[in-house]
């Protein structure tokens, strides 16, 4: 199992601040999943280009599992997440997006301006997380459940979780 933070940041990747949100991330990863996992940690550049090699990489080349960016999803010029996001993923699962924003508006009345998403390429899930770490935290709480049936459907590695932390759901067996 391989799960992948990308902090997608054009200040973090030059030194200007420090990446807080991929470890948030990954902290999250550490707490919520049980068995046996390899984290990779990327911090790139805002742009098309850069976020779509990278995840195509993380996909096709290191083959990880489940892809959680964060940052460029906003309505700034150099936020161009969800475009790169669109050339990577074979199909998109909104529902990932619509629902973020939806518990994210409970907090904040700018989350109306995100536009993250979610979707498949080949056997990995990739999921576009806001880029403040307690505004990560709101979001995986509310997707996070559904997270490990969908690897299991796409053949991704299976994940199992401290139910102290978060509450999956899978259908039980016939």
């Amino acid at each position: 199992m391989k799960i992948a933070a990308v902090t997608i940041s054009d200040r973090a990747t030059s030194g200007e601040y420090e990446d807080k949100s991929g470890p948030a991330i990954l902290d999250y990863m550490k707490a919520a999943v049980t068995v046996p996992w390899e984290p990779i940690a990327r911090v790139i550049p805002d742009g098309i280009e850069s976020v779509r090699d990278c995840l195509t990489e993380l996909c096709d080349e290191v083959g990880a599992d489940l892809i959680l960016t964060t940052g460029g999803t906003g309505p700034a010029p150099r936020d161009l997440t969800p475009e790169a996001m669109a050339l990577v993923m074979e199909r998109e699962l909104a529902g990932f997006g619509e629902l973020m924003r939806r518990v994210s508006l409970e907090e904040v009345p700018t989350a109306i301006l995100s536009r993250q998403t979610a979707g498949i390429r080949g056997k990995s899930l990739i999921i576009n997380l806001p880029g403040k770490p307690s505004a990560i935290k709101t979001c995986l709480d509310a997707v996070f459940p559904a997270v490990p049936y969908c690897l299991d459907l796409i053949g991704a590695g299976r994940i199992e979780t401290n139910p102290d932390v978060i509450d999956v759901f899978r259908p039980k067996a016939k």
